[in-house]
């Protein structure tokens, strides 16, 4: 085979008139360039005091600017939205905060608009226009409203309305309502079978109207904070935990009646308290159930004594177990599921178990009446099971099938 020749690469020409710059050792660092400005090494700036000045008052300025057109912005954009229902009254379907709202009442079509000269927001209704729905979501994830307002004409209130409202402490409804009703700030329907909405920062309301400074919410509360504040009796009347209905709350122990037939999606779900600035720590510890010969109205400890029979666990004749029911509360460690069960949701007991120092602890185990056999003849969701998930480690906890329910300590 033949080698190919290499090409010829040209070289350019020296350039033999090269510039040189001639400049002195010691002037290397003040020396100017014929049309340009003299460098100003070790030289103040004329006028460098005055520019400084200048500069500072641009920048308060246009800083200013800008938190003034940002006010404005948020006071004209839709802070409320609605929509016209068929029967042309409307329908709340979003609610943007202007960061300063803490109060909402939902009755009548607002407005909201800037006050330049009071500095403060200007809320306008139109009472021709009455508000009788408040769709899902309306509400997402609002940090600042503490106190919701329910009309007199609002008729449906849609499933998670009140999403994830971190603040929110209380819900009140107008007594004239035909439809809805609350006990002390917790919403349920006017009959009370369903509990609608256990208001997310509730325990701040309860704190303080017990009289308890903010701090006893840490791990080490007293027994009658513990009762005053993160016990729950569910009226007699309630067949029903409405969807998202405990989601995010503080409490430790909740009474269930035994009547009760459905537990809805994300009914129970991550029940904690705060821990510091980092996390929470999961809270809830117990669910009994209890039994009555008179109507329990009352939802604090006090009606305790006017129980019947309490046993631990969910209440015999419990139908439905909805997905995520009773997910993420690892504080929970003994769980009954009675015969009565015929629908359990996917991950309706998920991440309720951890380990600690190498033991597994919270829902190591679950309880249930029937058989393997007969359970499995219901209809059981993906991953319905308390699982211990970590890295490569992988644990379903163990069922025990056909057993008794525990006695009540």
């Amino acid at each position: 085979m033949s080698k190919k020749s290499k090409k010829n690469i040209p070289v350019p020409p020296v350039n033999d008139n090269e510039i040189k710059l001639d400049i002195p050792e010691d002037e290397i660092w003040t020396y100017q360039v014929p049309g340009l400005a003299a460098p100003h090494i070790n030289k103040p700036y004329k006028f460098f005091t005055l520019k400084k000045i200048i500069f500072i008052v641009t920048i308060v300025i246009a800083v200013s600017l800008s938190c003034y057109f940002s006010i404005l912005a948020i006071a004209n954009k839709d802070t409320y939205e609605y929509e016209t229902t068929a029967d042309n009254s409307y329908r709340l379907t979003k609610f943007s905060n202007t960061g300063e709202i803490t109060e909402l009442q939902v009755d009548y079509v607002t407005s909201v608009s800037y006050d330049q000269i009071t500095k403060e927001y200007v809320f306008t209704k139109d009472e021709s226009k009455k508000v009788t729905e408040i769709r899902e979501y309306a509400l997402n994830c609002d940090d600042k409203i503490k106190t919701i307002y329910i009309g007199a004409d609002v008729e449906v209130i849609q499933s998670n309305a009140f999403y994830s409202c971190w603040a929110l402490e209380n819900i009140e409804v107008d007594e004239n309502n035909p439809y809805y009703c609350d006990i002390d700030g917790v919403l349920y329907n006017k009959d009370k079978t369903v509990l609608i909405n256990y208001p997310c920062n509730h325990d701040e309301y309860l704190r303080q109207k017990y009289g308890y400074e903010a701090e006893m919410y840490r791990d080490d509360v007293t027994e009658q904070y513990r009762l005053d504040i993160q016990t729950y009796v569910v009226p007699s009347t309630v067949t029903t935990l409405g969807e998202l209905c405990f989601s995010y709350v503080n409490l430790r122990d909740i009474y269930l009646p035994e009547g009760l037939k459905r537990m809805e999606t994300l009914s129970v779900f991550k029940l904690h308290e705060p821990k510091d600035q980092w996390g929470n720590t999961p809270s809830l510890e117990n669910i009994c159930t209890y039994k009555t010969d008179t109507d329990i109205s009352d939802v604090t400890y006090k009606s305790i004594d006017s129980f019947s029979e309490v046993y631990p666990s969910l209440p015999e004749g419990l139908e439905y177990i909805g997905s995520d029911a009773l997910s993420y509360n690892q504080a929970l460690t003994y769980v009954y599921i009675p015969s009565s069960v015929t629908y359990i949701g996917h991950h309706a007991f998920w991440d309720n178990v951890y380990k600690e120092d190498g033991e597994l602890k919270g829902l190591t185990e679950l309880n249930v009446a029937v058989s393997e056999a007969e359970l499995d003849e219901i209809h059981l969701g993906d991953q319905w099971k308390p699982q211990y998930d970590y890295m490569l480690f992988k644990k379903n906890v163990d069922v025990n099938y056909g057993v008794q329910r525990q006695k009540m300590n």
